[in-house]
């Protein structure tokens, strides 16, 4: 019986995805559907297509595709339906822009300048090499060993 409950709450989330009341009637627009929502992200899991998230607003997003869809929408309007609301974010692909550009090109960027900023701190820290004593100096020096 334990096992029976384990396993069950290892696939409670695939139940709440294979939801009949979520599906399309036609099986083709249902795939679609789902082929446009395996390209979406999860607003909530953030790392989760909507098709695989068991979130309510999942669940949301999953229900606002498959209504565009049966309104007879291309795959390229629904998705941009969803990206002119939510943005570049909901997007699991977004496109490559010079914003997309720097925010992967950040790490590399910090990692660079903190060795720049290391190796500037190094130089400037290092001591010249003192000149030899000259003769006088040697004299004096020797004198103040002397005193008292």
């Amino acid at each position: 019986m334990a096992l029976l409950l384990l396993a069950g709450g290892w696939t409670a989330p695939a139940w709440a995805l294979s939801d009949p009341a979520e599906q399309l009637p036609d099986a083709a627009q249902e795939q679609r559907a789902r082929v446009i929502g395996r390209e979406l992200r999860c607003l909530v899991c953030q790392n989760q297509s909507i098709e695989d998230s068991d979130a309510d607003l999942a669940r949301d997003l999953r229900r606002i595709v498959r209504e565009q869809v049966a309104a007879g929408r291309s795959d390229e309007q629904v998705m941009a339906f969803l990206h002119d609301r939510y943005g570049d974010f909901v997007l699991l692909r977004p496109p490559f822009t010079a914003g997309t550009a720097l925010l992967w090109a950040t790490p590399v960027l910090a990692l660079g300048g903190g060795a720049l900023l290391v190796l500037g701190l190094r130089r400037r820290r290092a001591a010249p090499v003192p000149a030899a004593l000259t003769a006088a100096e040697q004299a004096r020096l020797a004198e103040l060993d002397r005193m008292p």
